[in-house]
């Protein structure tokens, strides 16, 4: 079973802060991590492996920097990483990253058959969740999103069954392989590197591809040119200040009420003097009710 993960390195968002002149993310001194739902995405390709056999690829878009992350990968138990990195795709939005990911995933799928795509939810950078939908629909395979759990997959008879995450609950799908999956961090607990895997990391190299080679990459397509998307700008919001406290031991139950009601008059939220002009509903007999 071989099983394609897509990654991203993105900065630790615990220490992330913005230029307030630009409006940008001062990247400088701020740690690269693994996007963590990619690293739960990872997991699950590796346990797939121990359990059908196969292999694991991982591959990533990003600048040099990002084959650290592709280390990580192989102490998890990836067999191979390739990182597509050129100075022209930079500042690619998610559709010029889609495009990147599904010709470089095409050019997988010529030296063989591939099973299963995965790809963290979102990532905690763009928290778009985007990209993993961008490749499905471009390599026209069915996609679930959400994913949470999975319940059985047949390599051989090319399905799968899937648990994926809702609003209402949990819905189950069978679907037909290859499929895109975008996983939740529940999908597989990742687990502490075996020393076997920590040593072969610490040798391995991961393959590089430009925006030229091996791949002919669309050069409309990519990077700035291939990114309509533009962020009008960037920022923190100002903290919320603390509202007002009123405590009906204190001021009594009918100050308590008529201080309120003037708070919510002065935010603008309802307009109390329409509310109180406005004609009171009838019994059907003529009178009021009260």
């Amino acid at each position: 079973m071989h099983t394609v993960v897509a990654i991203k390195q993105v900065p630790d968002t615990t220490n992330v802060r913005i230029n307030p002149e630009t409006g940008t993310l001062i990247r400088e001194g701020v740690p690269a991590i693994i996007n963590p739902y990619d690293l739960h995405a990872v997991e699950l390709a590796v346990r797939l492996k121990e359990r059908f056999g196969g292999k694991v690829t991982v591959i990533t878009m990003g600048p040099p920097k990002a084959a650290e992350a592709l280390i990580e990968c192989v102490e998890q138990g990836a067999d191979r990483c390739i990182l597509i990195t050129d100075r022209k795709f930079a500042a690619a939005d998610t559709l010029a990253t889609s495009y990147v990911l599904a010709r470089a995933i095409e050019a997988l799928q010529e030296e063989g058959p591939i099973d299963l795509y995965l790809f963290g939810l979102q990532a905690i950078d763009g928290d778009t969740a985007q990209v993993g939908p961008g490749v499905a629909t471009r390599l026209n395979v069915p996609l679930i999103t959400y994913a949470l759990h999975i319940e059985s997959i047949d390599p051989e008879a090319r399905v799968a069954v899937v648990h994926r995450k809702t609003e209402r609950g949990i819905e189950v799908l069978r679907t037909r392989l290859p499929a895109l999956l975008t996983v939740l961090k529940e999908i597989a607990p990742v687990q502490r590197a075996p020393l076997a895997n920590m040593i072969r990391a610490a040798r391995y190299k991961p393959e590089v591809w430009s925006s030229t080679d091996p791949v002919a990459f669309d050069q409309a397509q990519i990077g700035i040119r291939g990114s309509p998307t533009v962020v009008g700008r960037a920022y923190t919001p100002a903290p919320r200040q603390a509202g007002d406290v009123i405590r009906v031991s204190e001021l009594g139950l009918q100050e308590c009420v008529r201080r309120a009601l003037q708070n919510i008059q002065a935010s603008g939220a309802i307009d109390l003097a329409s509310i109180a002009s406005a004609k009171r509903p009838t019994d059907g007999n003529g009178g009021e009710h009260s």
